[in-house]
């Protein structure tokens, strides 16, 4: 599936992306953490979290004690959106045209995983999941469950610390989500 992907043209993000970005993890894992879109490092490397909110990620969810290498990790959009500024490339968040036309993509990989649970990092990958905006913040610890069973988890996505410029704020932030990723931990062994 992921080399299938390699040619998506099912929006005009494969235009002016590097590459698609699809997930990755084992074939069986039980949770899905689904991100908003690649980022300017992973439409680089070509993997999802690999750039400054994927190091928080990867950080938070080694002290709540959940092993990145048993999990799937993949975003709701394939291709980095973004606008051009100098010789930067600025994250532009996607559309609900392009994140209908990336959930075919998303549903195959659930397909083939199989997991338990669906873990949405903020607005986007919670609309893509759950087929509706949602509002995170108010939402945020919650295990929804979908008509076809699977239960949607909801918090942020770990960029949002990076936002925060008070020190005390983004601590206390962080906290929070290391908190989401302990209950994440706790459903995963459900």
């Amino acid at each position: 599936m992921r080399e299938v992907a390699k040619a998506c043209h099912r929006c005009p993000l494969w235009r002016d992306a590097t590459q698609t970005v699809f997930g990755e993890g084992p074939d069986g894992a039980k949770v899905i953490f689904v991100g908003e879109q690649p980022g300017d490092q992973e439409d680089l490397a070509g993997a999802p979290f690999v750039g400054p909110a994927g190091r928080v990620f990867d950080a938070i969810l080694e002290d709540a004690g959940v092993d990145r290498q048993k999990v799937y990790v993949t975003n709701a959009v394939k291709h980095f959106k973004f606008e051009p500024r100098g010789k930067r490339r600025i994250h532009s968040k996607p559309n609900a045209g392009e994140i209908q036309a990336c959930r075919w993509w998303l549903d195959q990989e659930f397909g083939l995983i199989k997991p338990n649970l669906a873990v949405a990092l903020g607005a986007t990958a919670a609309l893509s999941l759950l087929g509706k905006a949602v509002p995170v913040t108010k939402m945020r610890g919650q295990a929804i469950e979908r008509e076809d069973g699977m239960r949607v988890f909801i918090t942020i996505h770990p960029s949002f610390i990076l936002r925060i410029r008070d020190r005390a704020d983004k601590e206390a932030e962080r906290e929070r989500f290391l908190d989401d990723m302990k209950q994440v931990k706790r459903l995963m062994a459900a």
